[in-house]
C-alpha cells in the first residue's frame, strides 16, 4: 500500500473519533499512527506516545519540539497533550531522566500532560508532511523522490517554472519570515535559472550531493555545514539553508489542522518557540 492509498483507509477512523468529546492519549495515538503510517520508518527515535498522562485528551498543544517552554506553555494553557515533530528518547542519549531531561518528564506527568512525537512519518507525509507542506508553500510541485528507491521517500524532487536563484530566495524569505543563507555554485549566481530543486526539511544538508546526483539545479534544507559550502561549489548546485525549525513549523501545524477538522470536539493550538537554528 502506498501512502496516498493509505490516505483513503482513514476515513471511518477519523468519523468514529469526531463523534468524541475526548480522547485517551493512546486513541490519538493510534489515529496518528495509522494516518502517518509511522509503523513504516526505521527513526532515530520512538514515533507516537512517548509519555502516557492517562488523561482524557482536549486541548491539545502543537509544536515544533518539546522544549521546557513548549511544556509552560501547555501548563498555562491548561493542556492535556502536546504533539510534536521533535519528541524525546532519541538514539544515543543518556537512559536516565534526570538534569534537564527528567525536569521536562517531570512537569509533563505532575501536570497531567501526554507528549506524542512525529519525527521522519511528519517528514515524508505527501499531504501534510514537512516536505509537502513546504513545497506548497514555495510554489514548487513535488514530482519523485530524492532517493528513487523509498517508498516513503524522506527527501523530494520538485519542479517549477524557470526562476532565478535570487527569486527563490526571496520566495522563500516571504514564506518563512527569515532570509535564507544561500550558496551559488555556479558561475551566473543569483541570476541562474532554477527549474528542479530538491527539498528535505530540518538537518539534511548531507542529502545535497544525492540531490545533485539526481540532477537538481538546487537544493533546500534547514542546516548547513562546512563542509556543504565547498560540496555545493563543487557540483555546481545552489544550496538554501532556510533553517532547521524554520522548514519545520509547517508539517505539524498540518497534522493539528487535520485533527481539528477530523475531531471538532478537541482545541488545538500552535504554540511557535522562536529559534534561530
Amino acid at each position: 500500500m502506498t501512502n496516498n492509498d493509505a490516505l483513503n483507509t482513514h476515513t471511518a477512523s477519523a468519523a468514529n473519533l469526531q463523534i468524541a468529546d475526548a480522547l485517551s492519549p493512546s486513541e490519538l495515538a493510534q489515529w496518528c499512527d495509522d494516518y502517518l503510517q509511522a509503523s513504516q520508518f526505521k527513526d532515530y527515535c520512538p514515533n507516537g506516545l512517548q509519555v502516557d498522562a492517562d488523561r482524557p485528551i482536549r486541548h491539545i498543544i502543537t509544536g515544533v519540539t518539546a522544549c521546557e517552554a513548549l511544556i509552560d506553555a501547555a501548563i498555562e494553557q491548561q493542556a492535556d497533550a502536546i504533539l510534536v515533530h521533535h519528541g524525546y528518547f532519541w538514539k544515543g542519549e543518556p537512559q536516565s531522566l534526570v538534569g534537564m531531561k527528567g525536569r521536562r518528564i517531570r512537569k509533563l506527568m505532575q501536570n497531567g500532560i501526554s507528549l506524542l512525537a512525529y519525527h521522519l512519518p511528519l517528514d515524508a507525509h505527501p499531504k501534510i508532511g514537512n516536505n509537502a507542506v513546504l513545497a506548497q508553500s514555495l510554489g514548487l510541485q513535488v514530482t519523485g523522490a530524492l532517493y528513487p528507491h523509498e517508498q516513503y521517500p524522506v527527501g523530494n524532487i520538485t519542479t517549477c517554472a524557470p526562476i532565478s536563484s535570487a527569486e527563490l530566495q526571496a520566495r522563500i524569505q516571504q514564506v518563512l519570515k527569515r532570509a535564507p543563507l544561500v550558496i551559488h555554485g555556479a558561475d551566473l549566481g543569483a541570476e541562474r535559472r532554477l527549474k528542479k530543486i530538491g527539498i528535505c526539511t530540518g538537518g539534511a544538508q548531507d542529502m545535497l550531493e544525492q540531490a545533485a546526483e539526481m540532477g537538481c539545479d538546487a537544493y533546500i534544507s534547514g542546516e548547513i555545514s562546512e563542509r556543504t559550502t565547498h560540496s555545493a561549489r563543487e557540483l555546481g548546485i545552489d544550496y538554501f539553508a532556510c533553517g532547521h525549525h524554520a522548514t519545520e513549523r509547517g508539517g505539524i501545524q498540518a497534522l493539528g489542522t487535520l485533527i481539528q477538522q477530523q475531531i471538532p470536539s478537541l482545541k488545538v493550538t500552535f504554540i511557535d518557540i522562536d529559534n534561530p537554528a
